[in-house]
């Protein structure tokens, strides 16, 4: 059902910019913008993982320099039947995730140190699961095409606006109908796309907790990075807000609600139906990381435990 749902919300907004090219220039602006929406998906398809990578700084790790998060997300990718995706890092406060990539064979996963720092072992493997689970069902193909068909839409909206319409007698709206052409397309873009990016998101953490085997854990996760992300700005978020519905929680202040206008579902939500499936599993409470959730504590992150039991101030990303 999700990914019905979602072949007919892109189908949807397909047909919204082929329609704002028809009515702003008539069949011309239908071919021009068939053409315009060709070029920006191909070179999204071939560029926009390096794109976003690049604006969040990501440094990129290996099991060299990044032991620990590395091989989890080495055995996560073997449970997950998915090729081992390039793994970076993020210098940035705020506890987040994302992933990128036009393919399983040229996927990318990061993760904030602020999560690193964070989570314990068992809820990065949530996360990171999370993550992988968004590869393994080429959303983040479906999200980079809907993000360039939304921006196309609102470039082709802008450009009609800046020349009345274009010719007057291929353009049926009028003035006023092109006024409101884009104001409106843009929107309807813009809650097309966040419609999308809301049914991935449950489809990921489903994913997720079966690729970690433990959705408590991820669920865990969630409550603390909703909790922090709200409290730590994330700058390269705030000046880029199209990305935002790349991280597994908003990474923009101010969005809680579940509605039109939020990229992601509410995390109560989202945290209800991962208790749903645990319980359908039979897992109870989830795994160790849950458990000292429930009872107030917090489990080590995977770097302030060495081999010996006692503790270590060298972090995962080296």
């Amino acid at each position: 059902m999700n990914y019905l749902k979602t072949a007919i919300l892109l189908a949807g907004m397909t047909a919204l910019f082929l329609g704002v090219g028809f009515l702003l220039a008539g069949q011309a602006g239908l071919v021009i913008a068939l053409v315009v929406a060709l070029g920006m998906n191909a070179f999204a398809y071939w560029n926009a993982d390096k794109m976003v990578l690049r604006m969040y700084g990501a440094r990129e790790v290996d099991e060299a320099s990044a032991p620990d998060f590395y091989g989890l997300v080495r055995e996560l990718s073997e449970r997950a039947g998915l090729p081992m995706p390039r793994v970076y890092v993020i210098e940035n406060a705020q506890p987040n995730a994302f992933a990128t990539g036009r393919n399983p064979e040229n996927a990318a996963v990061a993760a904030t140190t602020g999560l690193l720092g964070m989570l314990s072992r068992d809820e990065i493997a949530g996360v990171m699961a999370h993550e992988l689970a968004h590869v393994k069902h080429r959303d983040t193909l479906t999200m980079t095409i809907t993000a360039t068909l939304a921006g196309a839409i609102s470039m082709l909206a802008n450009f009609g606006l800046f020349f009345g319409g274009m010719r007057e007698r291929d353009n049926p709206l009028g003035i006023v109908g092109v006024i409101a052409m884009a104001i409106l397309a843009p929107l309807a873009a813009m809650l097309v796309q966040m419609a999308i990016s809301r049914t991935r998101e449950y489809a990921a953490d489903r994913g997720g907790a079966e690729i970690c085997g433990n959705p408590m854990a991820l669920a865990s996760a969630l409550n603390k990075i909703a909790g922090a992300a709200h409290r730590v700005e994330n700058p390269q978020a705030e000046a880029n807000p199209a990305t935002a519905h790349m991280f597994i929680i908003n990474p923009l202040s101010g969005q809680r609600m579940d509605n039109l206008f939020s990229t992601h579902p509410d995390t109560e939500n989202r945290i209800a139906a991962l208790r749903e499936l645990a319980g359908e599993w039979g897992t109870g409470g989830g795994g160790t990381a849950a458990q000292n959730e429930a009872r107030g504590g917090h489990a080590p992150a995977p770097w302030q435990r060495s081999s010996h039991g006692g503790s270590s101030a060298r972090g995962p990303w080296g």
